[in-house]
């Protein structure tokens, strides 16, 4: 199913992942743009490090059955790529995420901190892949990715919900995404994760967002795969 704005939106049966080794000539061949970028970078955000991520190469989808090959490379190469408008087509940024939906009803989001790399867009608890979510025999833990970064970033537990994924897929992305469901209200959760922020010494997250309907999109802070589901939670209209 498409929204109309680039981005496919896919329910899925199952969801499973590999690393796979690869030789990125992209990469290679900008070398020096990427370490330029890399220094720009640095200059607004010093405490970025540059350690393996791993990208996605390939992903199919049979009956339901989604399978994404992911490879290795530099964080740096990473934000390269994205910083040039994706310029590869046969990369994507892929990337699983919990998302919170409260039990009044609304989806739950958070604005990302100065000092990181994202900072200031609003999007659901999430974050790259990295050699601590590959398994035994190269199997790529995606469900164990979102929740990681859910906990990292929320303090939240997750409740016990059978997993259902969605993909979102444009603009150079996959997003995998997991919809769960929280007995508590918005707000509740919000003091519980503004909590969990405060005992932080540099919080991913600068502030949670509640969005109750398409009004609450910001086309300049969301990137596409929100607003592409949060489209698809609220109506069929314009996100943003």
């Amino acid at each position: 199913m498409s929204d109309g704005h680039g981005f496919t939106l896919t329910r899925l049966a199952s969801l499973g992942a590999r690393l796979v080794a690869h030789d990125w000539a992209w990469a290679r061949d900008n070398a020096g743009d990427i370490a330029r970028n890399w220094e720009r970078r640095l200059a607004v955000a010093p405490e970025l490090f540059d350690g393996p991520v791993l990208l996605a190469r390939g992903c199919e989808i049979r009956d339901g059955a989604c399978t994404v090959q992911f490879f290795e490379t530099r964080f740096s190469c990473f934000l390269a790529l994205r910083d040039a408008g994706t310029p590869d087509a046969s990369v994507a940024n892929a990337f699983s995420a919990i998302v919170p939906h409260t039990g009044d009803g609304a989806v739950l989001l958070g604005q990302m901190g100065v000092h990181t790399a994202n900072a200031g867009q609003i999007y659901f608890p999430c974050g790259t892949p990295d050699r601590s979510d590959v398994r035994e025999a190269g199997v790529v833990d995606l469900a164990g990715s979102a929740a990681r970064e859910f906990a990292e970033e929320t303090g939240l537990a997750l409740p016990d919900a059978p997993a259902s994924w969605t993909l979102i897929a444009g603009e150079g992305q996959l997003a995998f995404l997991r919809p769960v469901p929280f007995d508590d209200d918005a707000a509740t959760l919000q003091r519980r994760i503004a909590g969990h922020n405060a005992r932080e010494g540099r919080p991913e997250l600068a502030r949670t967002v509640i969005a109750r309907s398409l009004a609450d999109c910001d086309a300049g802070r969301m990137p596409g795969f929100v607003r592409a589901y949060l489209a698809s939670v609220f109506g069929a209209g314009e996100a943003g």
